[in-house]
């Protein structure tokens, strides 16, 4: 999705932030993410704050509602929402500015265990049953073997994202951005997510998943139940790979194959 620079915006829309924030005296547009229209840091008279939108009539509109309608139930290591705007043919978010790097996951880094103790403290929030977000099994329906879906199911928010771009490093605090996808289901599929991001930095798929092993849900989970995972994600990265020649979803493509060999050796 391209993106503009705050000044863009629609005089309402500008005024309507103002409104919220107090007088703009500076923005800077933020290049990570794609799916925003804007995405900048606005310097206002009340401190910074970080603002993210899209046209109300995008097809990536739903999923922008869909986050700020889970932001109130996420834990302290995820951005704080302050506000959610619709003016104008647009929808805007105003967030807590998180100033922070990427996480490194390559192996030895100092970052892994920062990444893991936000992963559990999110493993303990339940999916809010009053907001319209997809069911993991509906999600992976395309994708897992017959007959397993049903571990997948279950109460637990998900994030199921965790490339780095989504893990911010500060203050000594992983923090998880960009709620766009958040899905109901199974504890263990956030750690399994994790595990193929930590392969394509580097690491092993047995190094991978011993480190998903510190998270109960992972660890305690029957290896049929894993073996479904894997299997299921090998699909969907083939599936990536051969719509798109990009060499990192071919390289994403060929880590689901490794790790659905791993979790299936034993069966």
């Amino acid at each position: 999705m391209s993106r503009i620079p705050f000044d863009q915006l629609p005089a309402d829309v500008r005024q309507a932030v103002a409104d919220k924030t107090g007088a703009v005296h500076q923005a800077t547009t933020v290049s990570g993410g794609m799916n925003s229209g804007i995405a900048s840091v606005l310097r206002t008279e009340n401190g910074s704050i970080f603002v993210k939108g899209i046209p109300a009539d995008h097809p990536q509109a739903a999923a922008q509602r869909r986050e700020a309608a889970v932001a109130p139930h996420l834990p302290p290591s995820c951005p704080h929402l302050y506000w959610h705007l619709a003016v104008d043919g647009w929808s805007i978010l105003g967030y807590e500015v998180i100033d922070g790097r990427h996480a490194d996951y390559s192996p030895g880094s100092a970052d892994l265990s920062l990444v893991a103790a936000a992963l559990a403290e999110l493993q303990g929030i339940a999916a809010p049953a009053d907001v319209d977000i997809k069911d993991a099994a509906d999600r992976w329906a395309d994708y897992a073997p017959p007959g397993t879906l049903h571990h997948f199911e279950g109460k637990t928010l998900l994030h199921t994202d965790f490339a780095p771009d989504n893990v911010l490093i500060t203050q000594g605090r992983a923090r998880l951005v960009d709620w766009a996808w958040p899905t109901r289901g199974a504890a263990w599929i956030d750690p399994g997510a994790l595990v193929l991001r930590l392969m394509d930095a580097g690491h092993s798929a047995e190094q991978a998943i011993a480190f998903a092993d510190r998270f109960p849900s992972w660890c305690n989970a029957a290896p049929e139940v894993l073996a479904a995972f894997g299997a299921a994600t090998a699909t969907l990265w083939r599936e990536i790979a051969e719509q798109d020649s990009d060499e990192w979803k071919q390289g994403m493509a060929e880590h689901a194959v490794e790790l659905e060999r791993a979790l299936g050796a034993d069966l």
